[in-house]
């Protein structure tokens, strides 16, 4: 399949990956779809591919017009890495960074690293689960750019310990223009994690995320100057950062903790506790509080008494 710079990849049907598949599969009922993902087992990446499979089907028999994105991207793929990868390239490639290369790349980092795939199916779940308006996993993959700016910066991280940096680097901005979304491909990030709109997030070269964070826009995790080495924060299982919220420094956010919308933090915050407020204070966390912040995504539990507060 001949290519020139900056064309989107597509599925061509006479490439060995789609020989077999001639034309698109048959929509299924609707009803085949469930609307909650599974308790969490080893079978997760196969199962939430079915379920993507079969939401495109569904979408593509509900809008025609939509079909044809739907078997390139999705329906012709035999897997959900191929298909990520396919998706990721296209999206970022550009007139002087090839779809063809960018696939190449994607394919054989997620089929290098299992963990990366994983995260990916992790991500997908706690989208799904912690974001109500997500309407099925598919959406999540197909057009939660805080989604694919996660999956993208994965694959730099692998490229940056690789010690291949200078494409990293190059990696990194393009997710930037093209998601508004900056992770520094140094930075580790966890797996289920919900970069909730994701417009203006930016992560620094030293930050850690861990498992089931949650992240609204506009939040920074930066530094506080021109110091180098560990300057940025470093954030625990579980956590909520509300919208706008700024972290700077090497601060810790311990597990479980939340960070109130638009608060500037530049102190530790201990588990299970919640930081408000420009410069945040501590204001407790709520007791006998079971589910982690950033899976129940609830934003106002330390408010006791909502009568206190008068509009």
């Amino acid at each position: 399949m001949a290519m020139t710079a900056g064309q989107p990849l597509r599925a061509d049907p006479t490439h060995p990956q789609w020989a077999r598949r001639s034309s698109p599969p048959a929509a299924l009922d609707a009803g085949v779809v469930p609307s909650y993902p599974p308790p969490e087992s080893d079978g997760d990446e196969s199962w939430v591919w079915s379920q993507i499979k079969a939401e495109a089907r569904r979408d593509a028999e509900a809008e025609p017009a939509l079909a044809s994105f739907l078997y390139a991207t999705v329906l012709s793929h035999p897997s959900l890495d191929r298909s990520l990868a396919f998706h990721l390239a296209n999206k970022l490639c550009s007139s002087t960074l090839l779809s063809t290369l960018l696939y190449d790349l994607f394919v054989a980092s997620l089929a290098a690293h299992p963990s990366v795939r994983a995260a990916a199916v992790a991500d997908l779940l706690a989208a799904r689960s912690r974001d109500p308006a997500c309407a099925g996993f598919a959406h999540c993959l197909l057009n939660y750019k805080g989604f694919l700016a996660v999956q993208a910066h994965r694959v730099a991280h692998v490229l940056w310990a690789q010690s291949r940096r200078a494409l990293a680097l190059a990696l990194q901005s393009r997710v930037a223009e093209v998601f508004a979304v900056d992770i520094h491909p140094a930075a580790a990030i966890g797996k289920g994690i919900l970069l909730d709109h994701a417009t203006g997030v930016v992560i620094g070269e030293t930050a850690v995320v861990g498992d089931n964070v949650s992240i609204l826009h506009h939040v920074t995790l930066g530094g506080t100057g021109k110091a180098v080495g560990d300057r940025h924060p470093k954030i625990g299982d579980g956590v909520l950062i509300g919208a706008g919220a700024t972290i700077l420094g090497n601060v810790r956010i311990g597990a479980g903790a939340k960070v109130g919308a638009g608060s500037v933090v530049l102190i530790d915050v201990p588990p299970r506790n919640t930081a408000v407020g420009n410069p945040a204070r501590l204001i407790g966390g709520k007791k006998g509080e079971d589910v982690m912040p950033g899976e129940s995504m609830d934003h106002t539990s330390f408010i006791q008494q909502w009568s206190d507060y008068i509009i």
